[in-house]
């Protein structure tokens, strides 16, 4: 039997796949109206329903075919799992309802954006990469990870996101951190001897007891960094920005310190014996109970 379907409020009953549904034509035809279902139920189409029970079947999966409607009804989209998002996008392609696939679209890719600020690896294929003789995790993304206690000698993080990863207490002797993103992350007592921190991002950084001999820190950024008592002896600071860092008690003997920001920083009873602090400004440092014997101090603003 064929029929057209003026606009009425009586309900228009629907076959899809097996699944009953009742709806009325305007449910189909306003809020997309370009959709191959408002085109179907306009009125300008001849449509075959069951001579017995005027039922219109659509030869489709009618799983979904639920939240098609509820679309239709209120413009919300649903809650599913990512999978499901994926088989009513199908479903709303098929029948050509591009607000409902616009929304669709747009869940997923915020989904895949907010999944992407996550880390890449957890601590247990971290554990399993570091086995072999080589490792790299160059541009990997690890904030937020505990890497603590692991030994990481060696290993390039260079490039790396490891924002509030957690360090404390890991072997990282010379392990590369070139140009990391690091904010917020923690190094207590770690072993930091001979690495590269080359322009790396360690604002707020905790060093604390850290061992950093002979760790190369050049124009890294280390403002608001803790270094209580750390082990900075022969370290390269060349350029390093140390604004309102916290260096107390920290061994800085040897250390250089080349054209340093140390405008703020704390350096009360640190040792600064035979460091090199040439053109460094030092005004607003606190330099109380610092041990400055030997210290070339040519050029520094005091």
């Amino acid at each position: 039997m064929n029929s057209s379907f003026p606009r009425s409020p009586s309900p228009v009953l629907l076959n899809i796949g097996g699944k009953k549904y009742a709806t009325t034509v305007d449910t189909l035809t306003q809020r997309d109206p370009d959709s191959m279902l408002a085109a179907m139920f306009s009125g300008r189409h001849t449509v075959s329903r069951d001579s017995e029970t005027g039922t219109i079947f659509v030869d489709r999966d009618g799983k979904h075919f639920r939240h098609i409607l509820n679309w239709l009804r209120d413009g919300v989209l649903p809650m599913l799992k990512d999978s499901e998002y994926q088989e009513l996008l199908r479903e709303a392609e098929y029948y050509q309802l591009l607000g409902l696939v616009d929304h669709i679209n747009t869940y997923l890719n915020k989904k895949k954006d907010e999944d992407g600020s996550g880390p890449e690896l957890t601590r247990t294929e971290i554990i399993k990469c570091i086995q072999s003789d080589r490792v790299r995790f160059r541009g990997v993304n690890l904030s937020g990870l505990n890497l603590s206690k692991l030994d990481l000698s060696f290993v390039d993080f260079s490039f790396a996101c490891i924002q509030k990863t957690n360090f404390s207490n890991a072997n990282l002797q010379k392990a590369k951190f070139v140009d990391v993103e690091a904010e917020g992350s923690i190094f207590q007592e770690a072993n930091l001897r001979e690495c590269e921190f080359i322009g790396a991002n360690l604002r707020a950084v905790l060093l604390d007891k850290a061992n950093l001999q002979s760790a190369n820190l050049q124009d890294a950024d280390l403002k608001k960094c803790s270094f209580c008592e750390a082990d900075l002896r022969t370290a390269h600071l060349q350029g390093a920005k140390l604004t309102d860092a916290n260096l107390q008690g920290a061994n800085l003997e040897g250390a250089n310190l080349k054209g340093a920001k140390l405008n703020g920083a704390n350096l009360q009873g640190a040792n600064l014996q035979r460091a090199y602090l040439r053109d460094v400004d030092l005004r607003d440092t606190k330099l109380e109970g610092a041990k400055l014997g030997g210290a070339n101090l040519l050029g520094a603003i005091r």
